[in-house]
């Protein structure tokens, strides 16, 4: 019987598509893929996920290390986080959760600042449980150690908990410590599965 569900965040239960934010910048269609990987597929932004970085200084190694897009790269770093809007129906679901008494959870690699910055903004973050976010434990989905570390610090069993990740190797990693795992596509999809599995859903 499955008690605990544990939920990533990033295309998840929020948005997040930088391509579409960069467009939105109007930043040359040609130039928005350069600009991406600068940032978005950088090292730098792995580092602030594990929290060994600060966002200002990965932003000036970026910079240094891109000089010709210097501009584009300041004008991607104002206010990424807007980007990182509630997905409708997964927040539902985890209503639906919480009113079927399961306890909720998130394990999800996040920035500080963004982090910060929608559990301001949204109010679903109230239902959780707890959770654990790489920056503060200096970890990152799919090491073993950070499923562990969930396990550890709310006390779960592994065979009464469900993970929920929209990465395949994250969601492989959490099965290597015996925690039941569903690869996230769309809200109707995930409740057709966790159905599946017995939870109480409609």
């Amino acid at each position: 019987m499955y008690k605990n569900i544990i939920f990533d965040l990033g295309r998840v239960l929020l948005n997040f598509n930088p391509e579409e934010y960069l467009k939105k910048k109007n930043i040359e269609v040609e130039r928005i893929s350069e600009v991406y990987k600068e940032i978005f597929q950088s090292e730098e932004w792995i580092m602030l996920d594990k929290g060994i970085i600060t966002e200002e200084d990965a932003k000036k190694i970026i910079i240094n290390r891109s000089i010709n897009n210097t501009d584009l790269i300041e004008l991607a770093f104002e206010n990424w986080y807007e980007i990182l809007t509630p997905i409708d129906g997964t927040v539902e679901i985890l209503k639906e959760l919480k009113d079927a008494e399961y306890k909720l959870y998130f394990l999800s690699n996040f920035h500080l600042l963004a982090f910060e910055y929608v559990t301001k903004m949204y109010d679903f973050f109230k239902l959780f449980n707890g959770g654990v976010v790489s920056y503060e434990e200096k970890l990152l989905k799919p090491e073993e150690a950070i499923y562990k570390k969930i396990i550890e610090k709310y006390n779960l069993k592994p065979e009464e908990s469900i993970f929920i990740d929209d990465v395949k190797e994250n969601v492989e990693g959490a099965r290597r410590v015996n925690i039941r795992s569903i690869l996230f596509t769309n809200p109707g999809a995930l409740r057709e599965e966790l159905r599946a599995y017995g939870v109480n859903i409609e």
